[in-house]
């Protein structure tokens, strides 16, 4: 038997310290999990009054896979009724100590909370535990610092790594760093921590710089977009949706596409035909998922921005999820944060295939308009196209246009432009109901009514009503 194992309980609960990767405990600085082994974890669920014990369960499945996403099993799950967070250890100490016997049982190396924890409580845990204590946050953040490839994505994480470990920095405050003599260097000299609290405040200032630098970058292709004058759609959802299987499907986009949460993290935009002959710009973005850290919102806000911009969101939604209306609302949520939440919305439901019937059609019904699809086998993915280039079809204003008959080379450009719903020849021109975007309405401007109510009659067969078609 090791040595370890041979330890007593009674002298292992005043060990300074466990082996725990996460954290400052053994973990690498880039990220808060080591690697080199599989962590044993501990998670913590509170049940406050405001939530049900099937809540909580679901919290704690999903933060068991975003740790063994993380790299590290879950070996013990421990919850806790109570009206409201403990300000001291927010599950308080006679739970400390209980979460502490569970951790010491199953040789522990890390606990994780399903709750945000504040620095204070981070670190009162940390003390009483005697191993590293985080929070879903914290999981989150290594997570996503694993998946970041590109120069942007790595600079985003970071900057929010920074943001949370800034008020968590303790441990060698009382250790003074060494300064070399001469006059105006003697003295008592700088805490270790005062050190590092500056060095991750300059650090936090040169990625914000930067990330601005990206940000003008990003704007600049959005514009250079929009001159382009294709409509843009973006594939929103929560994590592990499909979306960059479906992105994959429509465009052939090499793209990483597994079956685990936050795959993806950088936006990628690819040009795409729809049914109908329009082109558009198709992004997948980054996924969304519950209890979303503020600072990776804020970080990633330069990537997010793509969403706010779009012309229209396809919100995939994974139907053989335990509870895909959940999923529904915490993407809305995020949306709102990001000032998405007014942008139109087509809900298609992915993994149908996987899913039980029953559960999609009474989705379909309970989301009007919806699709039901899959992004894997691509059942019902071209009914999926047929509808988003309806939508923005419906997006687009709709014009009047009296076009003299001399004005031949008008009326093709019209046809060109944009798309003509009904047209009808008078005595003088040709009067025409066309859907047209704002650049193509500025250069047909002077040739238009004022008028932009829709026709009674819609579709290329009311020009059977005139007495030439405008290609004849």
């Amino acid at each position: 038997m090791d040595e370890k194992a041979q330890t007593p309980t009674s002298d292992r609960r005043d060990d300074e310290s466990h082996r725990g990767g996460f954290g400052e405990f053994g973990g690498a600085e880039s990220g808060l999990i080591d690697r080199a082994f599989r962590e044993q974890i501990v998670l913590v669920g509170v049940q406050l009054a405001e939530r049900t014990a099937d809540e909580v369960d679901a919290n704690l499945d999903e933060l068991e896979r975003l740790v063994d996403t993380a790299g590290a099993d879950s070996v013990e799950r421990i919850v806790q009724r109570r009206d409201a967070p403990d300000p001291a250890t927010f599950v308080g100490r006679g739970k400390a100590d209980e979460i502490l016997d569970a951790s010491l049982e199953h040789d522990a190396d890390t606990v994780v909370f399903d709750d945000e924890l504040s620095p204070a409580q981070q670190f009162n845990l940390e003390r009483i535990l005697k191993r590293t204590a985080l929070d879903r946050t914290a999981v989150i953040l290594d997570i996503f610092a694993q998946n970041a490839t590109t120069l942007e994505g790595k600079a985003q994480v970071e900057l929010a790594q920074l943001r949370y470990r800034l008020p968590r920095l303790r441990g060698r405050g009382r250790q003074l760093s060494q300064q070399a003599g001469g006059i105006g260097t003697r003295g008592p000299g700088e805490t270790q921590l005062e050190v590092d609290r500056r060095r991750i405040q300059r650090r936090l200032a040169r990625l914000e710089k930067d990330l601005r630098g990206l940000r003008r970058t990003r704007l600049n292709q959005r514009k250079s977009r929009r001159r382009s004058r294709y409509h843009t759609v973006a594939i929103v959802g929560y994590t592990n949706a499909g979306k960059s299987t479906l992105l994959r499907r429509l465009t052939g986009a090499n793209v990483l596409v597994e079956d685990r949460l936050f795959a993806t993290l950088d936006a990628t935009t690819r040009r795409l035909q729809l049914p109908g002959g329009e082109t558009v710009l198709v992004t997948d973005t980054v996924g969304f998922i519950k209890k979303l850290p503020t600072s990776l919102v804020e970080a990633f806000m330069s990537t997010l921005e793509e969403v706010a911009e779009a012309d229209l969101l396809v919100h995939l939604v994974d139907a053989s999820a335990a509870e895909p209306e959940m999923h529904i609302d915490v993407v809305r949520s995020v949306l709102r944060e990001i000032g998405a939440g007014d942008v139109e919305e087509l809900i298609a439901f992915n993994k149908c295939d996987a899913a039980d019937g029953e559960v999609v059609r009474r989705l379909l019904e309970r989301h009007e308009g919806s699709h039901a699809i899959s992004s894997s086998s691509g059942d019902g993915v071209e009914e999926l196209l047929l509808a988003v280039g309806d939508r923005l079809r419906h997006l687009t204003e709709i014009t009047e246009l009296r076009i003299p008959y001399s004005r031949g080379d008008v009326l093709a450009a019209v046809h060109r432009e944009g798309e003509v719903l009904s047209e009808m020849h008078e005595d003088h021109g040709t009067l025409l109901h066309a859907r047209l975007d704002d650049v193509s309405r500025s250069l047909f401007a002077e040739f238009a009514t004022g008028d932009s109510q829709e026709p009674e009659v819609v579709g290329p067969a009311s020009a059977q009503s005139g007495t030439q078609d405008a290609d004849a």
